[in-house]
């Protein structure tokens, strides 16, 4: 196995300086387990960070189904094929009346990417309504509306038709208060006002607070829901996350808080 200063050589050789490491004292992880990872010593780490294994890292079950695909067959949809039909009824019928089809993508930019493609083209419109801060995916399109991307090192800046908002934080943001929500509603509102005295009308508004998805949908605008998170701290456990972990993380939280 290689060490941890051969594997920053080969890293530094090989790979974009723009792909960042995790901490001052980068971790060499090895393996994953449900909810933690291991690092080239032993050690364990429960993981609240990654947001890609949603069942837990090498979940049995994932693993061995993904086994026996790859054996029988890996291609796309221009096929027949009945395991893409069956899935998608399977997970249409846990959705609310309305959503009855699916687009299988492979990474929440892919995704987005579409999404924006639909709207765009479903609406004849491209003014896009973001929050400030938000990250949305690591595609040309989705940087242009990805206010950390394109205000961030080496960005260029919002396009024209990108409209940003302040993120609705009630301790640090903009308005603050019991009141602020209702405050950062009509900044949105504020916004459209803008487009729409330009002769525009708005694409996509991508956010998450109720008042403002409730406004949103009285006037027929498409929503993604899609967008940063507003706690103080940000955590992305897999679902097998569970109670005693959960102590865990607020011990530990606590005490680096309190240092």
């Amino acid at each position: 196995m290689l060490d941890h200063k051969e594997i920053l050589n080969l890293r530094s050789k090989h790979l974009g300086p723009s792909l960042s490491i995790s901490y001052d004292e980068p971790l060499h992880i090895v393996r994953g387990e449900g909810q933690y990872l291991f690092d080239a010593k032993g050690n364990r780490y429960l993981d609240c960070v990654n947001n890609i294994q949603h069942v837990a890292h090498c979940h049995p079950k994932v693993v061995e189904a993904a086994q026996q695909q790859y054996k029988k067959l890996n291609t796309n949809t221009r096929y027949l094929d009945e395991t893409i039909v069956n899935y998608a009824k399977d997970i249409t019928s846990t959705l609310p009346d309305g959503l009855e089809v699916c687009f299988f993508a492979n990474s929440g930019s892919e995704a987005n990417d579409l999404a924006l493609r639909l709207v765009r083209q479903f609406t004849g419109n491209k003014a896009t309504i973001v929050l400030d801060g938000a990250y949305h995916g690591n595609l040309f399109s989705l940087i242009e509306i990805s206010p950390y991307k394109h205000n961030g090192p080496g960005g260029n800046g919002a396009p024209d038709f990108v409209y940003t908002l302040p993120i609705p934080d009630s301790f640090r943001g903009k308005y603050r208060g019991e009141d602020c929500g209702e405050k950062y509603a009509q900044e949105v509102q504020s916004a459209i006002n803008e487009i729409q005295k330009k002769g525009k009308k708005v694409s996509t508004f991508i956010a998450e607070a109720q008042t403002i998805v409730n406004q949103m949908k009285d006037k027929g605008l498409l929503l993604s829901t899609d967008g940063p998170d507003h706690n103080v701290i940000k955590i992305k456990p897999p679902l097998v996350f569970n109670k005693k972990n959960a102590d865990e993380l607020v011990k530990k939280i606590d005490e680096t808080m309190s240092e």
